[in-house]
């Protein structure tokens, strides 16, 4: 009956997005979010709360305001129909009214590979309680987790202003002195979407989908001992910063989250003092003005708060990164050295490897009939392969392993339905579409996934041999796994889309089969139909990420207080590393060939290194502020984005290529090309002498930089000029890469240069 529920509320929010956007009805309301130019408030009114009310009266007798927004933007959200919102439009100190856009959701190994046990060793007072506090703008929290247990850590720090919100199955007892604050926001989804159910869903801050808690675990999450999912990655959970503070900002319903409860959490977070903001959700990128996570992250970064966000699951393709706003850090995924391989064995003796998370009884040790679901239909002939629910005939099925090809149900539950007509095992195969991207699955009983090409291998031998026998092997969980990391192959990648001179995204981190908390009341599979229950979950994405790099930066911040955002970002940046041991390149998970800048930005992030990048590149929102002009944003652009006044100097040359950014991204537009970055190194280390070096792909690509040498004594800042030139013996190539790094002999400063020629 849930599973019923869910279903018809997703089909519910699909038509009413659909008529939203498409149906020209002039009585149906649209949830908006409403830019104002406060500067313009009339005097009469005490407080632009009342000014808002008002302005909106004005339009509308029954709209009413859904979030007043105070630090995130200058405005509020309501609803409001066609005719309302048009003459809302032309109200005095109205900049802008954009319709509400949802955006989507995008351990025990990782703490090892990223070296943290060293940080442990040499700073052991990072393990213990800090006043470092990082906000999750997420799906809610399970408080019960011993990922949050708080024994051990010492007083609230004083300058928290946020409180624990009391609503269903959560009480002001469910936070400590580790999850410090868990607020809930669903008016703009409701608007939007549907109102939420109570029956099947916490209107509260407890986590009812598993991915908030999951995320928040990896940020912070305290170290719990023998963590595992049913044995697999088995060891001890911990999160990347476990004595920072967390405080959770539930803005994602039915794995969507409302712009306008984006905005609203992220307004609260500034208001109640966090320190790091991390987001793990995305839409496709629009131009800075009209992205309302972008504007909320540059007013959180004014507040001095870093803000990281998920790069998108949309790899391999080429400019699907997503969260491409300077001001963010934009983090994409890489694999582990861990797996948990399987491989299916045919009775022609050949063996094909895949995936899967189950660790129950396994098959027979001799091999077993096999069968292709299309040739096991219930319907002589009908068979189509998928194992849809009806779709197997129960006689030709029994005592045998079954091979589905993808359909409208999941890989899960087709292994269930095998496993109901009396199957003793499922191999689920891509098709050419899936090619050879896996993902594990935690399977109720004996299954593994394949790709396109040991698919289509098996499938030829069960339809050569008469008898085809076989069995899937599973060999648990493998450590030290080569080559590793590699970039995932759903990573988003670059060039950015809005503007192609900045690089992202800006590194990647761990993201793929990552061991993290879960609440125990949902199933691992997310079935109803499935009886197990688990505390901690294996899950995939640039969603799990990003909390990496959020926790890193939590870490850098507690021993680097007076780091601003950007001067964290450029430490796990310039340190990060972009070749393996043997010195050959990181390897694109998804071609198998050398990876580049589009696809890992800096490279993969190393914290050990962070904490001691020598040189950073730093930035102020007067920097931004700039930037905004370079990319020719008006006035009333701009103050939409930093929610005041602002007049670009028309005297000064404002240049995209200025920006203090710790990479490079350039864009030649024609056969005769010159250009120059300005980039101004801040020293955070000691007195020192750096020189610099520089390499390029091709040699077309000509590269200078003056000074080549600069010396630094403690906090001073230098400035240096690059100049990258190219000519018509440039070859027939569309981009290519190099890196320029300053180093005094023992730290090495590193930032990843992209070349692309635009075609005219």
């Amino acid at each position: 009956m849930k599973s019923l529920i869910v279903i018809l509320i997703v089909i519910l929010s699909v038509c009413h997005v659909s008529l939203a956007r498409t149906k020209n009805n002039e009585n149906k309301k649209i949830t908006y979010i409403v830019h104002v130019a406060k500067s313009t408030m009339p005097s009469s009114f005490r407080h632009h709360s009342i000014w808002y009310k008002s302005v909106l009266k004005s339009v509308s007798q029954s709209a009413e305001i859904l979030y007043t927004y105070d630090e995130a933007i200058n405005g509020f959200s309501t609803t409001l129909t066609v005719e309302e919102h048009r003459l809302l439009k032309s109200q005095p100190g109205i900049l802008k009214v954009t319709p509400d856009k949802m955006y989507k959701l995008h351990t025990t190994r990782t703490p090892k590979f990223l070296g943290l046990d060293k940080i442990s060793s040499l700073l052991p007072t990072l393990d213990k309680s800090s006043d470092v506090i990082v906000g999750v703008l997420d799906t809610g929290i399970w408080p019960e987790s011993k990922s949050f247990d708080d024994t051990g850590y010492g007083p609230i720090p004083h300058n928290w202003k946020g409180k624990c919100e009391t609503g269903t199955n959560f009480t002001t007892s469910n936070c400590n002195k580790k999850l410090i604050g868990a607020r809930f926001y669903r008016k703009g989804f409701e608007a939007s979407i549907a109102p939420n159910d109570e029956r099947i869903r916490f209107l509260s801050p407890r986590d009812d989908d598993g991915h908030g808690t999951h995320t928040a675990s990896t940020t912070i999450g305290s170290p719990v001992e023998n963590a595992s999912l049913f044995g697999l990655a088995n060891g001890t959970a911990r999160g990347m910063a476990i004595g920072a503070r967390v405080a959770m900002y539930k803005v994602c319903w039915i794995e969507l989250c409302s712009g306008s409860d984006i905005l609203a959490g992220i307004d609260q977070a500034i208001a109640d003092n966090v320190n790091i903001l991390s987001l793990s959700l995305g839409e496709i990128p629009y131009k800075y003005f009209k992205d309302n996570l972008a504007i909320g992250a540059f007013a959180a970064m004014e507040h001095g708060i870093l803000v990281s966000c998920s790069a998108g699951n949309f790899g391999p393709r080429s400019w699907s990164v997503t969260n491409i706003a300077p001001w963010i850090t934009t983090v994409g995924a890489g694999t582990l050295d861990r797996d948990f391989p399987t491989y299916v064995s045919l009775g022609n003796g050949k063996n094909y490897s895949g995936v899967s998370f189950y660790n129950g009884n396994s098959l027979p040790e001799t091999l077993v009939p096999f069968i292709y679901a299309g040739n096991a239909s219930s319907d002589e002939g009908k068979g189509d392969g998928t194992c849809a629910p009806g779709s197997l005939d129960p006689k030709k099925v029994a005592g045998k392993i079954v091979l589905c090809d993808p359909g409208k149900i999941g890989r899960v539950e087709k292994g269930n339905i095998v496993k109901s007509v009396g199957g003793l095992g499922m191999v689920f195969a891509n098709n050419e579409k899936g090619g050879e991207i896996l993902t594990p699955d935690a399977h109720i009983f004996p299954a593994t996934a394949v790709g396109f090409t040991n698919g289509e291998a098996i499938k030829k031998y069960l339809f050569s041999d008469p008898k085809p026998t076989g069995t899937i092997v599973f060999e648990g969980t493998k450590l030290e796994v080569e080559p590793s990391p590699v970039v995932a192959d759903f990573s988003s990648r670059g060039p950015n889309l809005i503007t192609p001179q900045i690089l992202k995204p800006d590194l990647i981190a761990p993201g793929f089969n990552i061991l993290a908390a879960y609440p125990n009341n949902l199933s691992p599979t997310g079935l109803t139909s499935d009886p197990r229950r688990v505390d901690f979950q294996i899950m995939s994405g640039t969603s799990m990420a990003c909390p990496h790099v959020s926790g890193l930066a939590a870490l850098l911040k507690s021993v680097h207080p007076d780091w601003s955002p950007a001067a964290i970002r450029s430490a796990l940046m310039t340190t990060a590393y972009t070749a393996y041991k043997n010195n050959q390149t990181l390897l694109d998970g998804a071609t198998k060939k050398p990876a580049t800048p589009f696809d890992f930005g800096a490279g993969h992030v190393d914290p050990v290194s962070a904490l001691n990048p020598g040189l950073v590149y730093d930035l102020r929102v007067d920097d931004y502020l700039s930037f905004l002009c370079a990319v020719n944003y008006s006035s009333a652009q701009i103050e939409i984005v930093a929610r005041r006044k602002y007049t670009c100097d028309p005297k000064k040359q404002y240049s995209v290529t200025n920006l203090n950014y710790p990479s490079f991204a350039v864009v030649f537009t024609g056969e005769h090309n010159e250009i120059k970055h300005s980039r101004t190194l801040t020293n955070v280390g000691t007195e020192g002498t750096y020189k610099v070096s520089v390499k390029s792909d091709v040699p077309s690509v000509k590269i200078s930089v003056e000074p080549e040498v600069l010396s630094f004594k403690k906090n001073e800042k230098k400035t240096y000029i690059v100049k990258f030139s190219t000519s018509t013996s440039k070859q027939n190539i569309t981009q290519s890469f190099g890196s320029l790094q300053w180093s005094d002999g023992k730290t090495v400063v590193r930032s990843p240069i992209a070349f692309r020629w635009k075609i005219e």
